[in-house]
């Protein structure tokens, strides 16, 4: 399967706007008509032109601001061609005076259903063995890593690799420690780089990876490493989790080859290279650094 076939979703935590201002921002580009549906979360919702409803919504997790100022952008089930009009609703939000803090967040989910247990396992060791360069590559703070966007669960990664999950119910086991025919929303399990749980609460892989930008090209960027990891996990037989270690001198060429790995090749994902590579150090095409030229 390639990434251009799957579907995907977005949240994207803002704050300093209304979570009105913030719906006729998206508005004016997706059309439609916008609805305060309230409840717990306040809700404001557009319903665009194409019937998808599109969702902002307070987070409590924001609290640098006062509540009416948090606004999480929640958009409905999106597909490859989507992503330009995705590009203009942040450019509008970016318009409307929206902003991130470093409390913001962005997360990107794909649609579970391609995936059967192995394939799930497939990501969950993908993911695993290079964790360490997207830690470094994405900047995710060590407050984050500490609680809402840790490093995959050790424990989890021993179970899939003793036991070798063959049905969803294995990896519900392998996930929990035990059957659990009850996952409900805030679990401690969800709180990861990839968040599995989602795939027996929501129907999603959600990647929780990434920090809150109004930057359309770097949440571009975001979207498209998170369709690359799911289609190589999709498309591989079986994963390697032999971690890969942190090498300064080499990490822009390690992440390089991984990025390559994943179908990033060419004129077409330049920008995506481009913005995964901006924050790590060393070279992308060597991997110990560029020769030094002999003196004459």
């Amino acid at each position: 399967m390639k990434m251009q076939d799957l579907k995907w979703g977005i949240e994207i935590e803002t704050i300093r706007v209304t979570r009105q201002r913030a719906a006729e921002a998206v508005q004016s580009v997706v059309g439609g008509t916008i609805a305060h549906e309230g409840g717990s979360y306040d809700c404001y919702s557009v319903t665009d032109l194409r019937g998808r409803k599109w969702k902002i919504v307070r987070d409590a997790s924001l609290s640098v601001v006062p509540s009416h100022l948090q606004s999480e952008v929640i958009s409905p089930v999106l597909t490859f061609e989507d992503v330009p009009q995705l590009q203009e609703v942040i450019r509008a939000l970016r318009k409307a005076k929206a902003c991130c803090h470093s409390c913001c967040g962005i997360h990107v989910h794909v649609e579970s259903a391609p995936f059967d247990a192995k394939k799930l396992v497939n990501l969950a060791k993908i993911v695993y063995k290079n964790e360490e360069l997207f830690i470094h590559a994405l900047g995710i703070q060590e407050s984050r890593l500490a609680h809402y966007t840790k490093r995959m669960d050790e424990g989890f990664m021993r179970r899939i690799d003793r036991e070798k999950p063959q049905t969803m119910q294995d990896l519900n086991r392998a996930l929990y420690g035990h059957l659990n025919s009850n996952p409900t929303h805030y679990q401690n399990e969800r709180y990861h780089i990839l968040n599995l749980h989602n795939a027996f609460y929501a129907n999603t892989v959600e990647f929780r990876a990434f920090e809150s930008t109004l930057h359309s090209g770097k949440i571009k960027s975001y979207i498209f490493l998170a369709l690359g990891l799911a289609a190589k996990a999709l498309n591989s037989k079986s994963a390697s989790s032999r971690k890969k270690e942190f090498n300064a001198s080499s990490a822009k060429y390690d992440l390089r080859v991984v990025l390559l790995g994943l179908g990033f090749i060419g004129d077409a994902f330049k920008n995506v290279r481009k913005h995964l590579l901006a924050n790590m150090p060393g070279d992308a095409a060597w991997k110990h650094g560029r020769p030094q030229r002999a003196e004459a």
